[in-house]
This record gives structure tokens, C-alpha cells and sequence, in this order.
């Protein structure tokens, strides 16, 4: 894919997310927010995408003002225009009206010097789901333990 240069991901959507399917969208930003996402600061914690007039808008991407920047600088929480084809968006608006059915951000990252937002279509956990992969990652963990013990002897 080339050299890619991961700025923010959001680990937490894994855990409260069923991810059915991922896109990827351009994102348009300021200049200043660019320098911001190059030097690393962003936060996708509690941020989601929507589709609002026909337009794929991000939600809630917190981005650091730049520390360099003057009176110009960006608003941190600004609603920010994402950039995917028209049959994407149409596509993705069916979706969406089906019932549970979120848009997610998982990764922000750079591509061939373009910013690009990773997608994810998703359906919420509940709190049993998410007890149920706590109990398998662990489960998978003393496997791999008793296995590297194996190993040792």
C-alpha cells in the first residue's frame, strides 16, 4: 500500500464495536491542522462520522491546535468534510438506515502525503459480547503461556 505513517487509532471501537466492513475517506482539513496531525496530535476517542445533506461529515476528531500557529489557528473539535466517491456515500447511507448500523472512525493516518480516515461499519457490542472477548483473549493467552512453558522444558 506504500509507506503508510499511522497519526491516531482508536482502539477503543474494537472493543465496543462489531466492525463489518472498513473504508477508507479523504479527510479536508486547515493547514495548520496538517501540521498538527504531523506532529502526531489527535484523538479519535469519542468521534463518529455522519451523513448530513448528502455529505460524510466527521464528528468529534479532536485535533491539537498547532503549536506554532498564530490568530489562524484551527478550532480542535471543528466538524471536518470527509472525501469518498458519491456511489460510496450512496452506498453507505443504505446502510446506515438499516437498524444499528454506525460509521466509526478506527485509524488516522498518512498515505503518499495525503491525511486518510479508516471507516468502519458497525453495530454496538453489548456488555456480554464484550465480556465474552475479554474471556477468549484470555483464554488464547494462557494457551500461548502454557505452550511457550512446553517449549522450555
Amino acid at each position: 500500500m506504500g509507506n503508510i505513517k499511522i497519526v491516531a487509532e482508536n482502539r477503543k471501537a474494537r472493543h465496543d464495536y462489531h466492525i463489518h466492513e472498513n473504508y477508507e475517506a479523504g479527510i479536508a482539513l486547515s493547514g495548520t491542522e496538517v501540521k498538527s496531525l504531523r506532529a502526531g496530535k489527535a484523538n479519535l476517542k469519542d468521534s463518529y462520522a455522519r451523513i448530513d445533506n448528502g455529505e460524510l461529515m466527521l464528528h468529534n476528531l479532536h485535533i491539537s491546535p498547532y503549536d506554532q500557529g498564530n490568530r489562524f489557528n484551527h478550532e480542535p473539535l471543528r466538524t471536518r468534510k470527509l472525501l469518498m466517491h458519491r456511489y460510496e456515500i450512496n452506498k453507505l447511507i443504505g446502510k446506515t438506515k438499516e437498524k444499528g448500523y454506525t460509521l466509526v472512525p478506527i485509524k488516522l493516518y498518512f498515505t503518499r502525503g495525503k491525511a486518510k480516515v479508516e471507516l468502519g461499519l458497525a453495530t454496538g457490542k453489548k456488555t456480554y459480547d464484550k465480556r465474552q472477548d475479554i474471556a477468549e483473549r484470555d483464554a488464547k493467552r494462557e494457551v500461548a503461556r502454557a505452550f511457550r512453558e512446553n517449549q522450555k522444558q
